[in-house]
């Protein structure tokens, strides 16, 4: 467990390395990180230690006072728009143009090619949701946290699933081993839909990480048709290969 503490009453070095010894002996204690500018502590500890504890066992080394600095989450669940189709206006749009965009490129459309307007579709896709996404990360991290199952555990996926979409959007944009892609974004997508499925199910009064932290829309069955399009899309494309 890692827990962030303010301390007051270090006036030197000295202080840091004797408040750090101390707090190192507790047992639960794994690691340390103390600092004097803008004092405070960092604790690595295997279980949560009681702020009690702490503060009786700085107190043997000095006159020092300990306090635990709560995380503030980000609340997703205030000032989100009720949902009606003038909510996702956005999104309306930004589909409508990637779709225009995706028929324009086999202009003059002799022979037209479904598979290839919807590969052209899904590179749109992937590569301008990923710009929305990238605009704010830290903001797209904290939004995706609330409802994805993998990001909600380890904060990391929220900051590389943006380049994930970016790279899915080239690969389909160039056609690279159409097999391989359409199995990630199966994958990628698919795992992702289980969060947004859940939060709905849940009524959760959510925003929606899904164009990053630009626009603020709500979560909703939306959301899910979003992903799981996407990934009917990918699995008629590889049934089709």
């Amino acid at each position: 467990m890692e827990n962030k503490y303010t301390i007051t009453g270090m006036t030197c070095g000295g202080c840091v390395a004797k408040v750090k010894a101390q707090l190192e002996t507790l047992p639960q204690v794994q690691n340390t990180t103390v600092q004097l500018q803008e004092p405070h502590a960092i604790i690595y500890s295997t279980s949560e230690i009681p702020e009690t504890k702490l503060q009786e066992a700085l107190q043997e080394k000095g006159n020092y006072d300990i306090k635990k600095i709560e995380e503030v989450k980000p609340s997703l669940e205030l000032d989100l728009p009720e949902v009606k189709i003038s909510t996702y206006k956005p999104l309306i749009l930004i589909v409508t143009f990637i779709i225009g965009g995706s028929a324009l490129s086999q202009y003059p459309f002799e022979g037209f090619s479904f598979p290839d307007f919807m590969r052209h579709f899904m590179a749109g896709f992937f590569i301008v949701f990923s710009f929305f996404k990238l605009l704010n990360l830290k903001g797209f991290s904290d939004s995706y946290a609330m409802y994805d199952i993998i990001a909600g555990k380890w904060k990391g996926w929220g900051l590389i699933y943006p380049f994930i979409e970016l790279g899915l959007g080239i690969m389909y944009w160039v056609n690279f081993e159409p097999q391989i892609t359409n199995w990630i974004t199966i994958t990628v997508l698919g795992v992702s839909s289980i969060g947004v499925i859940k939060s709905n199910l849940n009524k959760k009064k959510i925003k929606c990480a899904c164009l990053g932290d630009v626009f603020n829309l709500p979560m909703s069955t939306v959301t899910i048709i979003e992903d799981l399009l996407m990934v009917g899309m990918a699995v008629y494309m590889l049934l089709r290969n």
